[in-house]
């Protein structure tokens, strides 16, 4: 697997131009960074992150992924966490590639390997963790990364590759979630879609009981499932959700945060204030500050 590494290595580092770069292969987006970050918030949405040099920094509330190359990250469903890069210099960057998982064509292998049922009454489970990084997984990655110099073979050959990493990742320890959310009747794909519906409506004012009802579950047993599944409640979703877009508005579009709030869902503007302070640590203005010079400083860390 070292060789591999080696390998994905010169290969993110040469097409990774910037901090950022989505790739020819649309599932494909490349990462790079010469410093340590702050922590910053983001929705992980349905993901496998693979660091290939360095380390970094997951936290979904009060638990933490802390991981390096030994590991991979996936996630099955849409979740506010906060990241931030932990090793990284200008001599041994931090390296990384993210791909986009669609539940449909997940769906589709199951069928195709006449895969085991997921029981419908199993358990909910936690719809983001860690596995061990092998040869499984960096050979069908490596041949994925070399299409980007060969990008008349995208079209080709990237489906067979995707199917083959989609096939690894789900013999892994995190397959199980992966099965979940591509298995209709399943509580994850249950807490998933009303996941869906509010991310949508987040900035709405609506009743837990309804968006229970869209889960197809009762209340009670709604609540145990979407803990189970995100590490928080409904309504701490909800906060979450509500807080990492103002700030998002707030840094990128430069509003205050009266503007914010309300833009978001809030009625009050003390509650919002309280409540941004309680979750990033500052008050919104002077977040919003540090973030826009953290992020300057992250595009030059000269």
């Amino acid at each position: 697997m070292m060789d591999n590494l080696g390998a994905l290595q010169s290969l993110v580092r040469r097409h990774c131009h910037q901090h950022r770069v989505a790739t020819a292969i649309p599932e494909l987006t490349l990462y790079s960074a010469e410093a340590v970050s702050e922590p910053l918030t983001f929705v992980s949405e349905p993901q496998v992150y693979v660091i290939v040099q360095g380390r970094q920094q997951v936290m979904l509330r009060d638990k933490v992924f802390d991981y390096d190359a030994s590991h991979y990250l996936v996630t099955a469903v849409d979740l506010p966490v906060a990241g931030c890069i932990t090793q990284a210099t200008p001599e041994m960057p931090y390296l990384a590639l993210c791909l986009a998982l669609d539940p449909a064509q997940i769906a589709e292998l199951l069928l195709v390997v006449n895969d085991r049922q997921v029981d419908p009454y199993q358990a909910c489970i936690m719809g983001m963790g860690l596995s061990p990084l092998n040869s499984n997984i960096t050979d069908p990655l490596l041949r994925l990364l070399r299409l980007l110099d060969q990008p008349e073979d995208i079209s080709i050959l990237k489906p067979m590759i995707m199917r083959e990493l989609l096939y690894r990742i789900l013999q892994g320890d995190q397959g199980c979630a992966l099965k979940q959310i591509a298995t209709a009747g399943s509580a994850l794909s249950q807490i998933n879609r009303a996941i869906h519906w509010m991310s949508q409506h987040y900035s709405e004012p609506f009743d837990i009981a309804s968006v229970a009802g869209i889960a197809g579950m009762s209340l009670s047993t709604f609540h145990r499932h979407f803990r189970a599944a995100t590490n928080m409640s409904p309504l701490q979703y909800r906060t979450q959700r509500r807080l990492q877009e103002a700030r998002r508005r707030m840094v990128s579009e430069h509003i205050d945060a009266a503007e914010a709030a309300f833009a978001v869902g809030y009625e009050s503007p003390s509650q919002f204030s309280r409540e941004y302070r309680r979750m990033f640590g500052r008050p919104p203005a002077q977040d919003a500050q540090y973030v826009r010079e953290a992020q300057e400083s992250a595009r030059d860390p000269r």
